[in-house]
């Protein structure tokens, strides 16, 4: 049955068009230089399984031709082969553009979207469903913490709020490496304001808070994670005492700006 069969996940986006095609379709002996072997393409790998298509906007025009054929046919054949091949995958796809405004940009086969098209789920960016992001983050962090052999700390309330105001650009992916970042900054059981990246702090509410003797927010949230969280190393290594930095992060969690000494 496909859903234990393979689930070969391409990359479709940021490969060269020759590079590409040779990935989701596999290139036969001699193909081009290096080539010196046939080999099987993400397609080919996905027989009886489901393949995921992400990013696929990003698709070349000759890919997207070949990809139209395997919908419909289910066959297709390697670069540079002449022997045709018959798949049996479902195709899963994904794209964080609007494809139907492709289509009428002409970049994308309107007959490819509508194939692809079956059954489309909308999902909406993170910071349209603020209500998401406790969970995403905290399940982050799990993550991350047990890949580091750490236990994940806790999420304080107002680093919540921080992030609900966030617009987040790069999405649930932003939010990912966030979640990274805290884990470097974070020596404690419980995520504060402060251990959030500075990006996401200048965006909020915190870009009127002044940073001790003149230095910026990003040398500060450096320092702290070269110190692993340690804010009394990250003093030294700013060049400050403890208390001028304490002071700052208190000012910042806070949202009031402090008096520099």
């Amino acid at each position: 049955m496909r859903r234990n069969g393979p689930r070969p996940r391409p990359p479709c986006g940021g490969l060269p068009t020759s590079i590409l095609e040779s990935e989701l379709f596999g290139h036969a002996r001699g193909a081009f230089t290096g080539a010196l072997r046939e080999r099987k393409g993400y397609f080919e790998r996905a027989d009886h399984g489901t393949i995921f298509l992400d990013e696929v906007a990003e698709l070349t025009p000759a890919a997207q031709v070949k990809l139209l054929r395997i919908l419909e046919n289910r066959t297709f054949e390697r670069v540079g082969g002449e022997r045709t091949i018959h798949v049996n995958a479902r195709t899963i796809s994904a794209s964080n553009r609007d494809l139907q405004e492709l289509v009428a940009a002409g970049e994308f086969r309107e007959d490819l979207y509508f194939r692809l098209g079956v059954f489309p789920i909308y999902v909406p960016p993170l910071r349209e469903r603020p209500g998401d992001i406790p969970v995403l983050a905290a399940h982050f962090l799990a993550r991350e913490a047990e890949r580091m052999g750490r236990t994940p700390p806790s999420i304080s309330q107002a680093a919540l709020d921080a992030m609900r105001r966030h617009r987040w650009p790069g999405n649930v992916r932003e939010l990912q490496n966030a979640m990274k970042y805290v884990l470097l900054t974070c020596g404690s059981s419980t995520v504060k304001e402060e251990h959030l990246p500075p990006a996401l702090l200048e965006r909020t509410n915190l870009r009127s808070i002044r940073p001790p003797d003149g230095m910026t927010g990003p040398q500060i949230a450096r320092a702290i994670a070269e110190a692993r969280g340690n804010k009394s190393k990250a003093a030294v290594l700013l060049g400050v005492s403890r208390s001028t930095l304490y002071r700052f992060l208190s000012a910042s969690a806070a949202g009031t700006a402090p008096s520099a000494r």
